[in-house]
């Protein structure tokens, strides 16, 4: 690989890097983290906006273009508009977005995007109340306040994340893609994962598609589509409209072949596979005292450590942290 080129042991060029600023959420997700769960990163461990700053920076250097914020919850962290705007400042960076479940989005959302964040993608399992208490523990109105929000701020596009599970929310699908319709929204169904506990647990609910997609298109006239952005959604587009409808199929079609991106924990790990354990540490390095060179040095490294696919069907048992420890 060159020196401003991050390309990994199977020729794919990493240019996406998910960072995650916490790993606290305010939901409790089935699928994510338990009901009970506290144990979190302490603060101290939590990389300080500099270091994420002065990682990034050195991301940039190697050629990543796209920066997505996570969590957790990243709205958990107090002053994230700071971090956007140090992030968006970076040479090289052309693209700053945001993942969020969206309940304390209403109050922010024009200063996250006066920071520099242009697109957000909006967890969004239920459109009944009483279901979405049921998955997230939490309440659907502070969803649907921040989603109006972000609309009125003017972000484009909104995506909407709906991880489709049977006997959950799978007969809300049509009605999903009728309120993305109805608002202008982008659209993105996902399979379940089994990461952590939770996961596996969640698995047991997992829907192929494969058969949604086919069951939408004896309602809908759906034609190929294409939508600009680094994740692995494959698209389809509704014909006489503006929807786009992604599918994100880990487990019945996996993508691993055109993964372009890694994942930075909050306590400064780089993951280079959500079904893998392969990792590098950056913390220690950078408060031992590292040169910028010597940060460069560590991220091809961990490049050299991504595999070429997940295992996720093959040992399902093998991922023990949860999504909200890796960032989503």
């Amino acid at each position: 690989m060159s020196e401003t080129d991050l390309t990994d042991p199977f020729g794919r060029r990493i240019e996406y890097v998910r960072v995650s600023v916490t790993d606290r959420c305010d939901l409790r997700c089935s699928y994510c983290m338990p009901r009970g769960f506290r144990d979190f990163e302490e603060p101290e461990d939590w990389l300080t906006f500099d270091e994420l700053e002065r990682v990034m920076a050195a991301f940039a250097r190697l050629g990543t273009r796209r920066i997505r914020l996570t969590g957790g919850e990243p709205l958990v962290r107090r002053g994230l508009p700071v971090l956007a705007r140090q992030l968006s400042a970076l040479p090289g960076v052309e693209d700053i977005s945001l993942s969020t479940n969206a309940t304390r989005l209403a109050r922010s959302a024009t200063e996250l995007r006066d920071a520099g964040i242009r697109r957000i993608n909006v967890s969004l399992d239920s459109l009944r109340p009483e279901v979405f208490k049921q998955v997230t523990g939490g309440k659907l109105e502070k969803v649907l306040d921040g989603l109006m929000a972000a609309k009125a701020a003017g972000f484009h596009p909104i995506k909407i994340n709906m991880v489709v599970m049977a006997g959950v929310n799978e007969d809300e699908v049509e009605d999903m893609v009728r309120f993305c319709l109805e608002h202008g929204f982008t659209l993105r169904f996902i399979e379940t994962m089994p990461m952590g506990d939770t996961g596996r647990e969640a698995i047991g609910h997992f829907v192929d598609l494969q058969k949604v997609k086919a069951r939408l298109a004896k309602r809908f006239e759906l034609l190929p589509g294409v939508m600009p952005g680094g994740g692995p959604a494959r698209y389809v587009k509704v014909a006489g409209s503006d929807l786009h409808i992604g599918f994100i199929t880990p487990i019945s079609q996996h993508f691993c072949a055109t993964c372009n991106r890694v994942r930075l924990s909050v306590d400064g790990t780089i993951y280079t596979c959500l079904g893998n354990e392969h990792h590098l540490e950056l913390r220690p390095r950078l408060r031992a005292g590292c040169s910028d060179a010597d940060i460069e040095d560590a991220i091809r490294e961990a490049i050299r450590l991504k595999p070429e696919r997940h295992e996720f069907n093959e040992k399902p048992e093998k991922i023990v942290r949860f999504m909200s420890m890796t960032g989503g």
